[in-house]
């Protein structure tokens, strides 16, 4: 586990506060946080300890603060500790225990941050396309911010297991398999025309990107031509689907994933679970999940009012088996079977949740497009519940993207037909930029993906410029013939005054309680803001030593000196790749 400073200053308050305060309640102690101020003139910490403790220790915080911070200025780790505002108290840190945490960094190495193995597990649920087509830059954003996510709940301490849910069991897998027994009949050779076959099925054509064609073509390879019948008009025309549709349904599903799996490979995305819709509710669990919430009272028998606005035209109304998600707060009560009997897409998803229940999974975390927004509160109270309030669902909403190239929007790619494929983006600025620029804003933000930007090499390119932080440092140790991380650990550190190296130490300093804080609150972006910050710091001090020779890395007339600038050049490097692949980035050693 690696040393987090505020966590372990925080440790040492509630200490204190227990000394001053034997009666103190535990619920207020549970309410302390360390953090850095707002105004970093203020210090290195600052903590609400006598804010939240006084009020319920009923003793005037003020009063309080002031006491707490002549305790905390024995510490030894603290210069000085001052009371502020209504009941904080703001710390500076003694420069020799800053100085001191570039050796901690650099026993550890890269699993600096690394959280306490944490009791429970986590599972992670991520992208779950519909095997309709290849990955859009929607599922894109979907994929990284989960990955990311996993990555950093992995690293803040959890055991996490990736999982992708496969939607194959609705409407939209069966329109998928009318397209792709379509480039089946091509394949064979029909003279129908596409018009021809769209009037033919139910709903029309829905999918007619060319990458159906290879699916077409390796089903007449797999079937021949029995899947089809001779016309005299057509040639090959459709048979009977009750003759083809499983089968073309089954081997469209697996080829689609199959190229799902290659698109997610190609953004280094790989889950650990794969688990198909249509084989739970094969398997009962959408009836098992139904009996479980009958037996609280939560599924009954009744009619829904129509929808505010223009009514649709299929709609009806009827007698429905309803979820009482208004209970939780939801707007309306939810069906969960459709007219035919099968069950509504909620009510899948219960037998999904229900799935990872019974699997022992503690806390459950999705991450959705911004569209199921609405759906957040039902399925949370689902889970509490399935699980008797013990599992936790968490989701995370990722906005759409836009993607640009020379101020102009890139709208379709030739084939998909629609829509910019993973692939295309990938193709055009390579994995690594498209990870780290899709966590460059918080994922319920819509984001602009401007293809010229990040093939920059400039300031403005975030990818770039933490990027180049690293090979600068790489570049340093590799000219002082790449010393190791051991070797430099117990490197003298008393001439790192500048307020430049201080300032760089003091961000290394809060990796920890980054990853722990971005973490809970399940944001990831919040890794590439910090190592922005961080490269920004870097890159501040190496333009520092252009300017003033004796801030330079290397001297050969000052060994100690050198010694512990390359320390600290050694320990950035190492929080950057830390960073790096906790958002699943590969740090490069120098830029071409």
């Amino acid at each position: 586990m690696s040393h987090d400073i505020f966590a372990h200053l925080r440790d040492r308050t509630i200490t204190a506060l227990r000394a001053l305060l034997p009666e103190v309640p535990e619920e207020a102690l549970g309410r302390v946080i360390m953090e850095p101020p707002r105004d970093a003139s203020h210090g290195d910490m600052a903590t609400n300890a006598a804010l939240v403790v006084g009020k319920l220790a009923k003793m005037a915080p003020p009063k309080l603060a002031a006491e707490l911070a002549a305790a905390m200025r024995d510490f030894p780790e603290v210069e000085e500790a001052a009371p502020a505002g209504p009941g904080f108290v703001n710390l500076r840190l003694r420069e020799d225990y800053v100085r001191g945490q570039v050796a901690v960094v650099l026993r550890e190495g890269e699993a600096y941050g690394q959280g306490a193995t944490k009791p429970g597990s986590v599972n992670v649920e991520y992208v779950s396309a519909n095997p309709t087509g290849p990955m859009h830059v929607g599922h894109c954003r979907g994929a990284v911010v989960g990955d990311a996510l996993a990555g950093l709940l992995a690293k803040a301490g959890y055991s996490v297991t990736r999982e992708y849910y496969i939607n194959d069991a609705g409407a939209q897998v069966q329109a998928l398999a009318y397209a792709a027994y379509w480039r089946y009949l091509q394949a064979l050779g029909t003279r129908m025309t596409e018009e021809e076959y769209a009037q033919l099925i139910p709903g029309g054509l829905q999918y007619r990107g060319e990458y159906l064609i290879p699916v077409g073509q390796a089903l007449m390879a797999s079937h021949g031509s029995s899947l089809a019948v001779e016309d005299p008009v057509h040639g090959w025309g459709m048979s009977g689907p009750d003759l083809w549709l499983a089968p073309v349904r089954a081997f469209t599903v697996e080829a689609m994933m199959a190229e799902i799996r290659e698109d997610l490979a190609a953004l280094g995305v790989q889950h650990d679970v794969f688990i198909s819709e249509a084989a739970l509710v094969r398997d009962g669990l959408l009836e098992k999940a139904e009996a479980l919430l009958d037996s609280q009272g939560l599924i009954y028998r009744g009619t829904l009012p129509p929808p505010k606005g223009k009514l649709p035209e299929d709609w009806e109304e009827r007698e429905q088996t309803l979820f009482r998600s208004e209970q939780f707060g939801d707007d309306t009560d939810r069906p969960l079977r459709k007219s035919d009997g099968s069950g509504t897409y909620f009510a899948n998803d219960i037998a999904n949740h229900l799935h990872k229940i019974e699997r022992g999974f503690d806390a459950l975390v999705h991450v959705w497009g911004a569209d199921h927004g609405g759906y957040v509160k039902r399925m949370q109270a689902a889970v509490a519940a399935l699980s008797g309030k013990r599992v936790s669902l968490d989701v995370v909403l990722t906005q759409i993207v836009h993607v640009v190239k020379d101020g102009q929007p890139v709208r379709m790619s030739k084939r998909a037909g629609s829509y910019i494929t993973l692939r295309d983006l990938i193709d055009e600025v390579g994995r690594d930029a498209v990870r780290f620029t899709m966590l460059t804003r918080k994922s319920d933000a819509q984001m602009e993906f401007d293809l010229d930007l990040v093939l920059q090499q400039s300031r403005d390119n975030p990818v770039f410029y933490v990027q180049y932080a690293h090979a600068r440092c790489r570049s340093v140790l590799r000219g002082a013939g790449d010393p190791s991380l051991e070797s430099l650990a117990d490197a003298p550190l008393d001439s790192l005054t500048d307020p430049a190296e201080l300032g760089l130490i003091r961000r290394i300093a809060a990796w920890p309680r980054v990853v722990e804080a971005a973490a809970a609150a399940r944001e990831p972006h919040r890794v590439a803001f910090f190592l922005n910050d961080l490269a920004s710091d870097f890159h501040l001090l190496w333009n520092k030593g252009k300017e003033d020779t004796t801030l330079r890395f290397i001297q050969a007339d000052q060994p100690a000196a050198t010694q512990a600038r390359l320390a600290l050049v050694a320990a950035t490097a190492a929080v950057v790749r830390s960073g790096l692949r906790v958002m699943g980035v590969m740090p490069v050693e120098e830029m071409r």
